[in-house]
């Protein structure tokens, strides 16, 4: 028998979808979803090393929706699968208007980065990243990746010129594809005049993290960064982009 998932309302169900969607444009194909109580958490990767020799650091984004009051996925224990996200789509438009149970997959994936996900606990606050200077790396790195390409390149040159874009780093322990991961997921809010100017500011050499204290950059939009020994996540309300080093 499938596990099944009994989403709160319809409103969390088309988040999900939204999310899912996002997810099969930008990231890997499947997804880890861990339910515990009425949240189930989704997990997908948007960059991962291709081998052991490969140096390309773990990024991975997660969203939590809220699941109908008791309904308990799992019993006790929870669900914790790994499954693919076209599959998750696929019976998501299956449910039409009003429908809100969502049917797993049977289809157990064997993606190796849902291996290792980062603690629960143990994060400690690092400031904040302007959100301007998040969606500015962003669009420059979307803009070198497609000059540098040649016409019609092999999927090596592809992923050659994706890591050298997206490895550099934005801060210490944060390649820029954290950035590529928060504006592809929908996590960078609109920036409003205040986001604009601190987003100048940080492209005109100054560092893009820093505490979100008083001042006019507290009025801007960000991103909240802390780290572990082997994590650094970047989180707001619209969710979380998470790092893993390659000491992890």
């Amino acid at each position: 028998m499938s596990d099944v998932l009994l989403l709160a309302d319809h409103a969390t169900r088309d988040d999900l979808r939204v999310y899912l969607e996002r997810l099969s444009r930008t990231g890997l194909p499947d997804v880890r979803l861990v339910s515990r109580g009425d949240v189930l958490a989704v997990f997908g990767c948007t960059q991962a090393p291709e081998g052991l020799l490969d140096q390309v650091p773990v990024v991975l984004v997660l969203r939590s929706f809220a699941l109908a009051a008791d309904s308990a996925p799992g019993g006790a224990r929870g669900i914790d699968r790994v499954v693919p996200a076209r599959g998750l789509l696929d019976r998501l438009a299956r449910l039409g208007l009003v429908g809100l149970t969502l049917e797993l997959p049977d289809v157990e994936s064997n993606a190796a980065w849902a291996g290792v996900l980062p603690p629960a606990g143990g994060w400690q606050d690092a400031g904040a990243v302007d959100a301007a200077s998040l969606a500015r790396v962003a669009e420059e790195g979307i803009r070198r990746t497609a000059e540098a390409l040649p016409d019609s390149p092999g999927e090596a040159v592809v992923r050659r010129v994706r890591t050298g874009v997206w490895g550099a780093e934005i801060a210490p322990g944060l390649p820029a594809a954290v950035a590529f991961a928060a504006e592809a997921m929908g996590f960078l809010p609109a920036v409003d005049d205040a986001g604009d100017a601190a987003g100048e500011d940080a492209a005109a050499g100054s560092s893009p993290t820093g505490s979100a204290s008083a001042g006019s950059a507290s009025s801007a939009p960000v991103m909240r960064l802390s780290t572990t020994l082997t994590w650094r996540r970047l989180a707001n309300e619209r969710g979380e982009v998470l790092v893993r080093t390659l000491l992890g």
